[in-house]
């Protein structure tokens, strides 16, 4: 079953989630398996907040192994992940 992935970066910039959103569209494993959809913006209160969805939580979690060294290269803080059911996933 589909998995909401929800990020919390506190005091993470639009410039860090650029710089790595671009570069890990262009790795060559992108996209990774499991991925469904991906939104991000501010969270109100100073960082930065991605809403995922994913195939599973392993998915989810095999590919932020892969993205941690993009993520540090980039000056992204520590990601805080959280996970819920998702009954349904629709996407245009």
């Amino acid at each position: 079953m589909a998995v909401i992935v929800t990020v919390e970066i506190p005091g993470g910039t639009q410039e860090q989630y650029e710089a790595a959103i671009g570069r890990l569209g262009a790795a060559e494993w992108w996209p990774p398996q499991g991925f469904l959809a991906h939104a991000a913006g501010p969270d109100g209160s100073g960082g930065w907040r991605v809403v995922d969805f994913w195939e599973t939580e392993e998915d989810f979690l095999a590919f932020a192994v892969k993205a941690r060294p993009i993520f540090q290269e980039t000056g992204m803080p520590p990601i805080l992940p959280t996970f819920q059911e998702a009954v349904k996933v629709m996407v245009r």
